[in-house]
């Protein structure tokens, strides 16, 4: 039920991406260029449209109690029946989302009793504290609630037959230009502070990579970073974003701060995956 055939008689694998929003949208239009047949949900059935013209086979879907009404398992049927699930909901909490794990738990219940061959779950590299070290996978640790949140909605996951947790950097691409972020600004700390960012098309390479990796038989960690390996620091970095905009430079104090580097190269190291985007400098030109 999880294959089709393509033209040339071929077994074709597919893909569940819950949550096509900027990073969602931009993965499954890569994973139909790719070959795989995806079926993808938005939030209210205007939306679908946007997913259908590319290809995606589009369900509406909305979670948490604040739904209109609660969703239609049997309708939804064919958007989890596949071989693998991607699920990319952003946690919203700056703005005070209290659904979030609430959501997450629905989501596991509607699919539950299909058996993928991967299960890829989105998150950040939110769950590291603000300490000066190099960040690796086993780092994590709840230093706030927010992070605890984040650390609970992964152990959902986590507690799943064959789940990876990726954890992204700060996501930067079209539309997203980190030059913007403190132009202008005065009496700006932290100047010593590294800079923690990765790329939308490395995200969506990384990701296709994992589910490459598991259709050829290869062993795939539990949880990877995705972070350019480069590491400048803010006022370096976000002197030349502005000033590539044209923007004024932000004004840095003399106040340092804690400098974390979150080490990103596991799944360079397992996977064999390699960063288009080296370091956050070399983003600014593709934002």
């Amino acid at each position: 039920m999880a294959n089709v055939k393509a033209e040339n008689g071929a077994v074709k694998s597919s893909v569940a991406l819950v949550g096509c929003g900027w990073f969602g949208f931009a993965l499954a239009k890569q994973l139909v260029h790719e070959g795989y047949r995806v079926t993808g949900c938005k939030r209210s059935a205007e939306e679908l449209s946007a997913l259908t013209e590319v290809g995606i086979e589009a369900y509406p879907l909305q979670l948490g109690s604040e739904a209109p009404s609660a969703p239609d398992a049997q309708a939804l049927s064919g958007l989890f029946q596949t071989d693998y699930l991607v699920v990319n909901i952003p946690p919203r909490l700056k703005r005070g989302n209290a659904a979030y794990l609430e959501e997450l738990q629905q989501l596991i219940a509607l699919s539950q009793g299909w058996q993928y061959q991967q299960i890829v779950f989105i998150s950040t590299t939110g769950v590291y504290p603000a300490k000066d070290k190099v960040m690796t996978e086993a780092d994590a640790l709840a230093e706030s609630s927010d992070s605890q949140v984040l650390l609970d909605a992964e152990a959902l996951f986590q507690a799943l037959p064959h789940a990876c947790i990726v954890r992204f950097a700060g996501l930067v691409g079209p539309k997203r230009h980190p030059g913007r972020f403190l132009a202008g600004k005065t009496d700006v700390s932290g100047a010593n502070v590294a800079v923690n960012l990765v790329h939308l098309s490395d995200c969506v390479s990384a990701v296709s990579r994992i589910l490459a990796a598991t259709g050829s038989g290869l062993s795939v960690a539990p949880i990877y970073n995705l972070c350019a390996p480069t590491h400048p620091t803010k006022a370096e970095f976000y002197h030349a974003a502005a000033e590539s905009l044209g923007l004024v430079a932000p004004e840095f104090n003399q106040q340092s701060m804690p400098s974390k580097v979150i080490q990103g190269d596991a799944i360079v190291t397992d996977l064999g995956f390699r960063y288009q985007y080296a370091s956050p400098l070399d983003m600014l030109a593709a934002c």
